[in-house]
């Protein structure tokens, strides 16, 4: 910086939008805040960017030190930079996103006091959120919505063996919309990269159904990454 360059008088931040199914629910990753502003607010995991990282190391070290969980690959997905977003000043904030299996040994445990504690909250019951995090969340759900009809997320979100159901579940609660059972998995099995297993569900009270696994080098070696689902 030269001797006549203005200083720059802006911060950067992270938000983290983490989605995640339980086999019945869509869910999304929130923590309670312990900070002014919106103190015990709900709001996504998220915090400002350290000088000496990149905001991938930030958006890793964030999501860590607000939940507890890391190694999650997260994707850039937006930038949001109105002026007036944060009260405190000028914060123009990257947004990530990801996609998990709910289960497991992912146990959520805040690091840092600056969060209450972190939950999985029904996407479609969702408190009133800190910041502009209602429009970063929804600009997540839009991006999801339009990457499942072309990409395999929805089993992201699946555990390894799933039933038909619980694949149509996954698209009609990211889509928002009922599909046709019959249309559907006529559809889905047509690609022909759903291995059909010698299984069936275990301890249910209904009719045992066919367990599936996603085949993913089938997959790959068939659509490369795009398909129409």
């Amino acid at each position: 910086m030269t001797e006549n360059t203005p200083g720059f008088d802006f911060a950067v931040s992270i938000d983290c939008v983490l989605f995640g199914f339980d086999g019945t629910e869509l869910k999304i990753l929130l923590i309670e805040r312990n900070e002014d502003p919106f103190k015990d607010w709900w709001a996504l995991p998220g915090n400002l960017v350290n000088n000496e990282e990149s905001v991938d190391q930030s958006a890793q070290r964030i999501l860590k030190e607000l939940t507890g969980l890391g190694d999650i690959y997260m994707e850039q997905y937006y930038a949001f930079g109105d002026v007036n977003r944060h009260p405190q000043g000028r914060v123009i904030s990257v947004a990530y996103y990801a996609m998990l299996r709910l289960g497991g040994d992912k146990p959520l445990k805040p690091l840092s006091s600056y969060a209450k504690k972190a939950q999985w909250v029904n996407v479609a019951s969702l408190p009133k959120l800190a910041f502009d995090h209602q429009h970063i969340l929804n600009k997540g759900l839009e991006k999801i919505k339009r990457r499942i009809k072309h990409l395999p997320l929805a089993f992201e979100l699946l555990p390894e063996k799933f039933t038909l159901t619980q694949v149509q579940s996954v698209y009609e609660l990211i889509l928002g919309k009922k599909l046709d059972k019959r249309n559907f998995r006529k559809k889905i099995l047509s690609f022909k990269v759903l291995k059909e297993l010698e299984e069936k569900q275990r301890g249910v009270s209904f009719r045992a159904a066919t367990l599936y696994k996603f085949d993913k080098r089938k997959y790959n070696k068939l659509f490369g990454k795009e398909i129409s689902f």
